[in-house]
């Protein structure tokens, strides 16, 4: 397994001139119509969309022609390092000095299905899927022994961490963004509200960035959008909800003028010399899409986060069929969800949830039901809402993201609720306990939640009696376990019966399991392997059981961000580091709380803070009054009178011997105030405050 440091030298030597074309490429779309009305541009073979300059097309072709015909006369004794697993049209070209090759009638003679034409770069190419031919698959490989434009995958986020997804992917003068995510803040970070990606890469190529596409609607997928579309402007591609969740977003931080297009699963963008295939998976949102960049040096798949579900809310099943085909292709690499490598077997469809919730709702029978589960999860809200039509009971929504989530979901028609079940937060004190269901945020014991709230009784609507039956319906995020406990015992105290993911089926993940990394490894059959999406024991683990299913570890890359991940179709290796990191938002900050502020909350938080005050006039070198001493979370004055008299009479020789040695500079008599103090403070109490002193001339 390639881990971040090593660096293979099998590209020495091998580099290649990037295209005239693809300088000055300029982004379109590409689209087409297929049977079931959807825009969609399904298999397209590279090699036809012109990602490369006619120059190099056509000398690569006149090489391949030449390559084939030194093979017949000499077989090659050398195995390739890549066999392509589907065929390409054969073009026959008019080449002075080659034989013409067999017509690509001759070679795909049955399709399995034929599709719409679709019009690319004025030409002409039919999409269709070909049997598996012999031949095709012989010449195939001899092709994909040719270096290529090379293309970057570069990481700003999302790697040895959860959360603040972001990738880049570059080829020459083009640049595709795929998500913008956030990170939550974790102990080590006081004060601080969230945690971005470092976007200095894309501010210095900001003219290369033709698109920014998204996988789906999670805050940690969408949530740095209104940051990054500050220093950026480009246009922003995703599903019809994800477009809805990010209108809202941008609305809030006061965002105008991005340009948001709408896409269906099964569409496809021509961004730059570069195309993106959308392709439907199934997660904890709807409308969550893998994607297949389409490159001049192969295909890229990266899943997204995502699950197999055959079950789904919404019937959107996962299209693995897609994945199937784009492996039958070739795929150069795939970049695959790491979230849940270390569980064996399969993720459970999220109807098992609604069959506990049924059970569940039972149970309580005559008590007041609150749900806390996460905002996004619109299947399961959808469950709930089901279950309490069919139980006469009225449906409350608690929570700013909860509220808004749901209401953009209504309006899009992705959450369908029946005349009249949902009412105003304000009204559920003219229904009985056994007409109502709440469902609200704070699943997570996020101290300012609805649900934590609720727990020390300063909710203004919602106060907990033993006549609740509360469902936390979500698995606490590595981190946060202390916390949801917290909320739970809170909530027991007041007489509530309390029931969490241990005890019932209310929780089932969005990530796929390893039986499922498994299917989508073996369909796709790539090249090359990058876990994503997960800490490092994540991605190390998602490594082993890719080399489970027979993918070489020397194929298989575990980076992490600000990594250069290099590819020219043949080989892949890391090739260097960009500036990448974490840039923490506090309150209307962005960026301007670092280490050292950090540090120093720390040590306020653990030590406290001593300020020590005086003033003096240091030309007559008189003590004019003080110094006197503050004490901020360090020890309570009154009962610590005499520590502190001591200190006081300690600083007062201090500043005299400093007038006496002529030491009248005040950073020099405040560095002599600080050390002595200090030490004093230490020897007394074996505690280190912040100190902090203050002279003031008279």
């Amino acid at each position: 397994m390639r881990k971040q440091n090593n660096r293979p030298d099998s590209l020495n030597g091998n580099s290649m001139q990037r295209s005239s074309v693809q300088r000055g490429a300029k982004p379109s779309s590409v689209s087409g119509k297929t049977e079931d009305g959807l825009t969609n541009l399904l298999t397209i073979d590279v090699s036809e969309m012109n990602l490369s300059s006619k120059n190099e097309s056509k000398k690569s072709s006149i090489n391949r022609t030449e390559a084939k015909g030194s093979s017949a006369k000499k077989p090659s004794t050398q195995k390739s390092n890549s066999v392509s697993r589907g065929p390409r049209a054969v073009r026959a070209q008019k080449i002075k000095g080659v034989t013409k090759p067999k017509s690509a009638k001759s070679e795909t003679k049955t399709p399995v299905r034929q599709k719409s034409k679709t019009q690319i770069s004025d030409k002409t190419i039919k999409a269709e899927t070909l049997s598996p031919n012999p031949k095709t698959q012989k010449s195939s490989v001899k092709r994909d022994t040719a270096r290529k434009t090379k293309v970057k995958i570069i990481p700003l986020g999302g790697l040895n961490e959860i959360g603040k997804n972001l990738t880049v992917i570059e080829c020459s003068n083009d640049i595709i963004v795929l998500d913008s995510g956030i990170a939550f803040p974790d102990s080590e970070m006081l004060g601080i509200d969230l945690v971005i990606p470092d976007y200095t890469y894309l501010e210095k190529n900001a003219e290369k960035i033709r698109g920014i596409v998204i996988t789906h609607g999670h805050e940690d997928h969408i949530g740095g959008l209104p940051y990054m579309l500050r220093k950026v402007n480009a246009p922003v591609y995703a599903t019809r909800l994800t477009i809805g969740l990010i209108e809202g977003k941008l609305k809030e931080h006061g965002i105008t003028g991005t340009k948001l297009v709408n896409i269906t699963p099964g569409q496809t963008v021509r961004l730059g010399c570069m195309a993106v295939e959308f392709i439907r998976v199934n997660h904890s949102i709807p409308d969550a899409v893998g994607m297949a960049f389409y490159t001049p040096a192969g295909i890229i798949v990266h899943t997204g986060d995502f699950k197999v579900d055959f079950t789904p809310i919404d019937d959107g099943v996962i299209d693995l069929a897609r994945f199937a085909e784009l492996g039958n292709r070739g795929v150069l690499a795939l970049m695959a969800d790491s979230t849940n490598s270390e569980r064996p077997g399969y993720t459970m469809s999220e109807r098992l949830v609604g069959q506990s919730f049924e059970k569940l709702f039972a149970a309580a029978d005559t008590r007041r039901i609150i749900i806390a589960t996460f905002a996004s999860n619109i299947h399961r809200v959808q469950q709930i809402i089901d279950i309490a039509e069919r139980q006469n009971r009225k449906v409350a929504v608690s929570g700013r993201s909860m509220v808004n989530v749901i209401g953009k979901s209504v309006e899009l028609g992705y959450l369908k609720c029946p005349n009249g079940i949902l009412i105003d937060i304000d009204e559920i004190k003219n229904y009985n306990p056994e007409e109502l269901v709440i469902i609200t945020t704070g699943s997570q014991g996020e101290p300012m939640s609805a649900l934590t709230r609720m727990s020390r009784n300063e909710h203004r609507q919602v106060n907990i009696t033993p006549k609740d039956f509360i469902i936390i319906s979500a698995t606490p995020i590595p981190g946060n376990e202390k916390l949801v406990t917290n909320v739970v015992n809170e909530l027991m105290k007041s007489g509530a019966e309390v029931v969490y993911e241990k005890m019932y089926d209310v929780h089932v993940s969005g990530h796929a399991c390893q039986e499922e990394q498994k299917l989508i490894l073996s369909l796709t059959k790539p090249k090359f392997f990058i876990p994503v999406h997960g800490e490092y024991k994540h991605l190390a683990k998602h490594a082993e059981t890719a080399q489970k299913i027979g993918l070489d570890e020397n194929n298989i890359i575990i980076a992490s961000i600000g990594d250069v991940i290099e590819t020219d179709g043949v080989d892949m290796r890391v090739n260097g580091v960009v500036q990448s990191g974490k840039v923490l938002v506090d309150g209307l900050g962005v960026g301007d709380v670092g280490s050292i502020v950090l540090r120093d909350r720390k040590h306020l938080a653990q030590d406290g803070l001593l300020i020590a005050i005086a003033t003096v006039n240091t030309r007559s070198r008189d003590i004019i009054s003080g110094p006197d001493i503050v004490s901020r979370g360090f020890v309570y004055v009154r009962e610590s009178e005499e520590l502190i008299d001591d200190a006081r009479r300690l600083l007062l020789s201090t500043i005299k011997r400093c007038f006496d040695d002529d030491i009248v500079e005040w950073s020099a008599i405040k560095t002599r105030m600080k050390d002595v103090l200090a030490n004093f403070i230490y020897q007394k109490t074996k505690r280190s405050p912040m100190i902090l002193p203050i002279i003031m001339e008279a």
